[in-house]
């Protein structure tokens, strides 16, 4: 018997639950945290009102400003009874930084300044280290997009000090976050590097995957970084044949995430099983295996488009 969602998830999310709700009205409708691609956290829609992204990077303002402290894979937050707030005011005098922080936008007039924090400076107790990746989302999707959007700027500024044609020193070019060479006049711009994650069907089964570093029993996508002369349809191909061993077919788009960790785009499809064993290799990818729809295992927390693609097109 065919599937009556086919090629329904090349639809938008509002069309595939509409279907949903003709196919088997007697089921109550889910509720989705995000309902909409543009409200993921790290894409500029979840940005709050009264954010202004600067075109290119500001004057420092000691006085009163919103920052936005990166240690390591977490951001340094203020915490009142159990809600997360970015900190405000002026520089923290605690604050030991090898490089300057950078001002990148403004929230509400305010000033919005990111800086590194090295991983081995005590922090105080009023702040809290929160990891980007916490399964508990505790930070809001409006803070969490300021946070990855100043990481993003952050590492981009680390990383183009110099030319990569002739390496002399870089220069920042008026109103853009890109730079200019001061020998060879080459330009340069923040890198972005587009990726395909795809959720893969078989009839009311999930493809998930399990990488080594993550918790023992969650599972995701199969995902990758996009190769020289490929389509995002065929990176998405190659991708699952690398990690799985199945071959795919009728890849179709889903939706976006900026995605700053540090630099990429996820671009999302789901796409049908067509034939093949599952074969990992142990290494990168240690466990990949079919999950029926009503018993996934741990799953990615909401914010992420993986998450996103496993509760709009399952």
């Amino acid at each position: 018997m065919s599937d009556p969602l086919f090629g329904a998830s090349c639809k938008t999310p509002a069309a595939v639950a509409a279907l949903k709700r003709q196919l088997k009205p007697a089921q109550p409708e889910r509720q989705y945290r995000y309902p909409e691609t543009v409200n993921l956290p790290f894409n500029r829609q979840a940005l709050p009102d009264g954010f202004v992204l600067h075109p290119t990077p500001q004057p420092l303002h000691d006085d009163n400003a919103v920052w936005v402290l990166l240690q390591g894979g977490t951001v340094l937050m203020r915490e009142e009874q159990d809600q997360l707030f970015l900190p405000e005011g002026p520089c923290p005098a605690w604050l030991d930084l090898k490089q300057p922080p950078l001002s990148f936008a403004t929230l509400q007039g305010r000033a919005v300044q990111v800086a590194a924090v090295p991983s081995g400076l005590q922090i105080p107790p009023e702040l809290v280290a929160e990891p980007f990746n916490a399964f508990r989302e505790r930070i809001t999707p409006e803070q969490m997009t300021i946070a990855g959007i100043g990481k993003q700027l952050l590492h981009w500024q680390r990383m183009s000090r110099f030319c990569s044609y002739c390496n002399a020193p870089l220069e920042q070019l008026p109103e853009s976050w890109g730079k200019k060479c001061t020998a060879c006049n080459n330009e340069h711009f923040p890198h972005i590097h587009p990726c395909a994650i795809v959720l893969i069907r078989r009839d009311d089964q999930l493809l998930l995957i399990h990488k080594p570093e993550w918790p023992v029993g969650r599972y995701s996508l199969v995902a990758g970084f996009l190769d020289v002369g490929e389509s995002l349809e065929e990176c998405a191909i190659r991708e699952a044949m690398e990690e799985t061993g199945v071959t795919i077919r009728n890849v179709r788009y889903i939706a976006s995430q900026a995605w700053p960790f540090p630099s990429q785009m996820m671009v999302g499809f789901v796409a049908d099983y067509a034939y093949g064993d599952i074969k990992v290799d142990g290494n990168e990818i240690d466990d990949a295996r079919w999950f029926t729809i009503g018993s996934l295992p741990s799953l990615p927390a909401s914010r992420s488009i993986a998450r996103f693609l496993i509760d709009s097109c399952s």
